[in-house]
């Protein structure tokens, strides 16, 4: 919420998200990393802030409310109901992503997505680019959703393996490389590390 009510520039708004985001991976209980993880972090890698991928979009609500069931290992199912999509142009193509919404833990907007930089710069899994429930969003202006790739960021499983995490589904795999947002991080975990805290 700090960050999107910032005055900053986008980029100065970017970089404090960024830090923050730092801050958690190394101090907080519930950090994605390990112990040993946390005492070699050095902070999150990132492509460098670019504007043409930051998009204010209706939401398309004319779409089939398809219940995709995501079963984790520890945490049993966890459901997702379609709920809307987001259209947008970038680099001279047209491109588009399914909404989801949470049906379990309150409840809460979902977006993941995968592209060509998976595998390679990003985490093969794809990334996130809102998760409500984690408060991970822009929030709305007019009526129009946020979705701003800068932000995009890995799932818990992509720093270490003792996570299990819903991924993007085969629809919202984009057929473009999207250079924004968190990067593949470096030093992926292993299950001996054991866990960061107590939670």
């Amino acid at each position: 919420a700090q960050v999107r009510r910032s005055e900053a520039t986008l980029e100065e708004r970017s970089e404090a998200f960024r830090r923050g985001r730092d801050r958690l991976f190394r101090h907080h209980a519930q950090s994605a990393l390990s112990r040993a993880q946390k005492a070699r972090f050095e902070g999150l890698p990132y492509y460098a802030y670019d504007p043409s991928w930051r998009f204010e979009l209706a939401i398309d609500t004319d779409v089939e409310p398809e219940v995709t069931e995501v079963r984790l290992k520890d945490d049993g199912p966890i459901r997702m109901r379609r709920f809307g999509k987001v259209h947008f142009r970038h680099a001279d193509r047209d491109l588009s992503l399914s909404l989801f919404w949470i049906m379990g833990y309150g409840g809460g907007v979902f977006l993941p997505f995968g592209d060509l930089t998976n595998g390679d710069t990003t985490y093969g899994g794809g990334r996130y680019v809102l998760d409500t429930i984690k408060h991970a969003d822009l929030g709305q202006r007019e009526r129009r959703l946020v979705v701003d790739f800068n932000y995009a960021y890995n799932p818990s499983c992509a720093y270490n393996p003792r996570w299990h995490c819903p991924l993007a589904p085969q629809e919202n795999q984009l057929p473009v490389a999207v250079r924004a947002g968190e990067q593949r991080y470096p030093d992926p975990g292993h299950l001996e590390d054991g866990p960061s805290g107590s939670g």
